[in-house]
């Protein structure tokens, strides 16, 4: 989700990736001395970017916050359903025949951004610049699938928007609605359609503004853009695309801060944030794009280490802590009075990671051990210490040691594409051949996986230090990650592996894409209920697709899902790919993460849910 990848946000190319929204941050009083109107909230990871939707910005953190600053048309619920927000606009299929497939969305006449402008069926179209790759090409705004980045650096292209879509959408003669076509049916129609985006705002920032238009001037930018749109003005939509992209990384907002930047149509907008340490957001005066508020106006996130966090709610210095516990974080939330602890299993899960080629991005090669080649004599030789160092990985002592002192029935995951207990996880699994790495004991794998790596380099041995990787994983702070590292370089330098963790500038997140680093580790945390949700992970223009991995049969495969399929079909599809997944050893899952959710008892209607934004998805419920 980088920090979390996100597999694909709620309304796929669209409300997530395509909604804008402001942070903040200040230094707060205690929460228990502050008015009962205020939700403080501890983050692992702090804010990298008020727009979650660019490879590099794509994280939980970030997509929590646009989550609370931006309204599209459905969520999901706690129970994985997803609900239609009829408050924003409503959405049908229109014309449904083998090769004419159309979906109509059209915006509830009235809603507002937070400077008051109307949003209408313009401010959908954006969606579809930052998820067309034709139309990219076609405004001499880049290919979003050669080397040279596109003028939006967008997670949008690579998908099943992308390879489905026909034509431009067509926006009705009241400028409320649009219409999308798709070349046949698809199955998650639902969350691919098209969330708002203030392009008034953009406009003007290209324009060089720095202030809020008036009313007649927002207009105007509006019309700016459906004229730039359906021109396909390159030169403004470049300019455009620069904002988009890279304007909105910012860390910190104050006074100085362009507040064209922080228009949204969620609860709550921005008021300021502190670099690293705390955002803030007030509530939005003008929301009317969703539910109905229940009472909190302001929500805070601070950004701490997780070992602080406890403490922090045990002094009543933050309301609401979900991270990513320890044993003794949760012990310790448990013993405290006046707070109440939610605990199961989120769809987050960890996964281990082999770079194999150019991450999106990079202008030179990937030569590391992992590397893919043309040369079948090199290509062999990685394959076999990807596949050596996967053996060697101690995902079950992983599990034991940090994931089962908090949840006892916690087990190793083995496929990609489901998750235990879910229909169809045991067939994947009995046909990927991913028994390669879990037959035996922890002992017996490292073993192979140095007589694998002997091939290669003969002197190889435990503590040899024969095969240098450079592992991502995070940030310092992160207690669990840190001692997964731990874990995992010991048992890796049993079979001659050297684990080492470069230091790394800006957020880490960023440089998943980076030729430095051999491997990496982190969490995907999907967002949708989808048939093809995995394949932007492992597709070779999949949005999330950050180790250069490309394989033309498996690209087939997941193409093939986006298609009316029946369980056992998808499930057989599932089992092909995570069968070449598994023989080219570039990437296995780890556990699914625990869920720990400790709130001041005071705070009604937290209801975590398992799919992201876990915890503030009904934010608009929360009441003192």
């Amino acid at each position: 989700m980088k920090a979390t990848r996100i597999v694909r946000a709620v309304a796929g190319v669209a409300t997530a990736a395509l909604t804008f929204t402001g942070l903040a941050a200040v230094a707060t009083a205690p929460a228990s001395a502050a008015t009962k109107t205020t939700v403080v909230i501890v983050g692992s990871n702090a804010l990298t970017s008020l727009n979650n939707a660019t490879p590099d910005t794509n994280l939980v953190s970030n997509s929590d916050v646009a989550y609370l600053t931006g309204s599209g048309f459905n969520y999901y619920d706690n129970k994985r359903n997803l609900v239609k927000n009829t408050t924003f606009g409503t959405y049908a299929i229109t014309k449904n025949s083998p090769t004419d497939f159309r979906v109509t969305y059209t915006v509830k006449p009235g809603r507002v951004w937070s400077d008051g402008t109307p949003i209408t069926g313009v401010d959908l179209l954006l969606g579809h610049v930052t998820a067309s790759s034709k139309y990219s090409i076609a405004a001499g705004l880049g290919d979003p699938a050669a080397e040279t980045l596109p003028a939006f650096y967008s997670t949008g292209y690579g998908g099943v928007y992308d390879s489905k879509v026909v034509g431009t959408p067509t926006l009705s003669a009241d400028k409320m609605a649009v219409t999308i076509r798709y070349s046949s049916f698809q199955p998650d129609w639902e969350i691919m359609g098209p969330g708002p985006s203030p392009v008034h705002a953009l406009e003007l920032m290209v324009d060089g503004k720095k202030a809020l238009g008036s009313a007649s001037a927002n207009l105007a930018a509006k019309a700016q853009f459906l004229k730039d749109f359906t021109s396909k003005n390159t030169t403004r939509l470049k300019a455009m695309g620069k904002i988009w992209s890279y304007d909105y990384n910012i860390k910190t907002i104050n006074s100085s801060t362009n507040p064209l930047l922080l228009v949204g149509n969620g609860g709550f907008v921005p008021k300021s944030a502190v670099a690293d340490q705390s955002i803030t957001l007030t509530a939005n005066a003008k929301y009317n794009s969703g539910p109905k508020m229940n009472g909190i106006k302001t929500v805070v996130y601070k950004f701490m280490a997780e070992a602080a966090a406890t403490q922090a709610l045990a002094n009543h210095e933050i309301d609401i802590y979900q991270g990513q516990p320890t044993a003794d974080s949760v012990a310790a939330l448990k013993a405290m009075a006046g707070v109440s602890v939610i605990g199961g299993t989120n769809a987050c899960y960890e996964h281990i990671d082999l770079r194999v080629g150019a991450g999106v991005g990079e202008t030179t090669d990937y030569t590391g051990p992992f590397a893919s080649s043309n040369n079948a004599t090199k290509n062999a030789k990685a394959r076999d210490l990807r596949t050596a160092f996967l053996l060697a990985y101690p995902r079950q002592e992983i599990v034991d040691k940090l994931i089962k002192p908090i949840n006892s029935n916690a087990v190793v995951v083995n496929t990609s594409f489901k998750m235990p207990g879910e229909t169809g996880y045991n067939d994947i699994i009995k046909g990927s051949g991913v028994s390669k790495f879990t037959a035996g004991t922890q002992e017996s794998r490292t073993a192979a996986a140095l007589a694998l790596v002997k091939k290669h380099f003969p002197d190889a041995a435990a503590g040899s230090k024969s095969v240098p990787v450079k592992m991502l994983w995070g940030a310092l702070s992160n207690t669990r990650r840190a001692a997964e590292f731990a874990l995992a370089k010991a048992e890796v330098a049993k079979a001659g592996f050297d684990l080492t963790n470069p230091s790394y500038s800006g957020g880490w997140s960023g440089h998943l894409d980076d030729n430095l680093y051999d491997a990496q580790f982190y969490a995907w945390c999907p967002s949708s209920v989808s048939q093809t949700g995995t394949n932007a992970n492992f597709q070779s223009d999949g949005s999330n697709n950050s180790l250069g991995f490309a394989n033309a049969q498996l690209d087939a495969i997941l193409h093939s899902l986006e298609s009316k399929l029946t369980p056992s079909q998808i499930t057989a599809k599932y089992t092909a790919a995570d069968k070449i997944i598994v023989a080219e050893a570039v990437s296995l899952p780890i556990f699914q993460h625990p869920a720990a959710t400790a709130y001041t008892t005071g705070l009604k209607n937290v209801k975590p849910a398992p799919l992201t934004p876990n915890l503030v998805w009904n934010y608009w419920e929360w009441k003192w």
